[in-house]
């Protein structure tokens, strides 16, 4: 028996679940709809899954990209406005680098600043060639370069640093090469002779190889010890930039102030954002789309749910007249379709929980078959700039898609039922 409370029954009493529950177990020659309950509730499964699948990709892929700029750049690089010499050439170099090192290394929210020398070179090994990036650092800065110190994968001696070239593991293949091997690095800038500039070549050790997961690095990035790079660009007694690390380079409003003031006048600043600022807006972007084109998705999932319901309607007719007939009330007859249409979008929820999390729990193994499925090549490093496809299951996104679903579902379950509660009972069963 209900319990009554003030001659009316309480809401999602006992005997309205046990209705809802025979009517969406009935079969169709019962005057069910089994056949759409299980549509809407795959649909609604799938749906759901699909949302939280790419907003997992979406926060892996932003996460790995920011976190490769941050773990193997500088947050803020710290340059001289730059000066014409006397023979009219101009040129952006720091002659008080360890100075104006200290003062920046000792300014609020800074970690660490290091002098970088850097220039772009020709690289040669077993025949082959490549264009790369060399950056001259002390051994100690280098060593606290978090992606390139712990690397998705290493070959080498990191502490061998003073004594040859760090590189990365797309230089190496491009070249041919591994540790131990040698490579020569050619700068048009060389030495300076009566007949003009020759190129300078020079040989080194590829003393470690490392592989940071960020195409654009692995494939540029070569490091070699400060005093070497100051000796091969001619930049004696000099420095081209000096890279600060900061404490939150989400944070960098705040630590600009202090970085220019302890940076001095006459110089600039250039932080990560204004590097890749215009692809973390574009990136951000198309997040909101698909989040809204997937919100749709959920959306058509969940109409399923109104079409089930008023077949259920239509065919229950007769026994919500009874019920009616019984001393049910319409808020009654409400709750009991009002929960078989929710409960249909519960369930699928869940499942669609279960299935997008485990789908982008185990995202490698899927997609490692997929791409031996579809003969390789289905992830393309040097477009989309990372090694692999991320994924990274983060509570906000997991509650907005259970929320939108459970919204969605429980919105357009009411309309159905309300129609139901309305029904005229001596209309229903008129010709029974």
């Amino acid at each position: 028996m209900a319990k009554i409370t003030g001659g009316k029954t309480v809401p999602f009493a006992g005997f309205e679940w046990m209705i809802a529950w025979r009517y969406l177990r009935a079969k169709r020659a019962e005057g069910g709809v089994s056949v759409m309950t299980w549509i809407s509730l795959i649909g609604i499964t799938l749906a759901v899954a699909a949302l939280i699948i790419t907003l997992a990709v979406r926060s892996g892929f932003r996460y790995e990209f920011v976190d490769t700029i941050l773990g193997a750049n500088a947050h803020v690089k710290v340059y001289d406005q730059g000066q014409v010499s006397e023979t009219g050439n101009f040129a952006r170099v720091i002659s008080d680098y360890d100075e104006k090192t200290v003062r920046l290394a000792n300014a609020p929210g800074v970690v660490r600043a290091a002098p970088v020398v850097k220039g772009q070179v020709m690289a040669t090994g077993r025949g082959r060639n490549a264009g790369v990036e060399v950056f001259g650092m002390r051994q100690a800065d280098f060593l606290n370069i978090r992606r390139v110190a712990n690397p998705l994968e290493a070959s080498g001696d990191i502490a061998r640093f003073a004594e040859g070239i760090a590189i990365g593991n797309g230089v190496a293949r491009e070249l041919g090469v591994g540790p131990g091997d040698r490579i020569r690095l050619i700068s048009p800038n060389g030495t300076k002779n009566p007949f003009g500039t020759s190129p300078r070549v020079v040989a080194f050790e590829v003393v470690y190889v490392f592989k940071v997961g960020r195409f654009d690095i692995d494939r540029t990035r070569v490091y070699m010890p400060f005093e070497k790079a100051q000796e091969y660009f001619n930049r004696e007694g000099l420095a081209d930039e000096i890279e600060v690390i900061l404490e939150d380079p989400e944070d960098l409003e705040k630590a600009t102030p202090a970085l220019m003031e302890a940076a001095g006048p006459g110089t600039l600043l250039w932080s990560w954002r204004d590097s890749s600022g215009a692809f973390l807006q574009a990136l951000a972007m198309e997040d909101n789309v698909m989040f809204l084109i997937l919100s749709v998705l959920v959306l058509i999932a969940s109409m399923n749910i109104v079409s089930g319901l008023i077949m259920l309607v239509k065919n229950k007719g007769r026994d919500i007249g009874i019920l009616r007939t019984m001393g049910l009330s319409e808020g009654s007859i409400l709750r009991v379709f009002f929960i078989c249409g929710a409960s249909t979008g519960v369930i699928g929820t869940i499942a669609g929980l279960i299935l997008g999390c485990l789908f982008a729990i185990y995202i490698d193994p899927i997609f490692d078959l997929v791409n031996y499925i579809a003969g390789g090549g289905v992830w393309d490093p040097s477009v989309r700039m990372i090694s692999k496809l991320p994924a990274r299951l983060e509570m906000g996104d997991v509650l907005s898609a259970i929320s939108l679903s459970l919204f969605l579902s429980f919105v357009v379950t009411i309309f159905p039922a309300r129609r139901a509660a309305r029904m005229n009972p001596v209309e229903a069963l008129r010709y029974e």
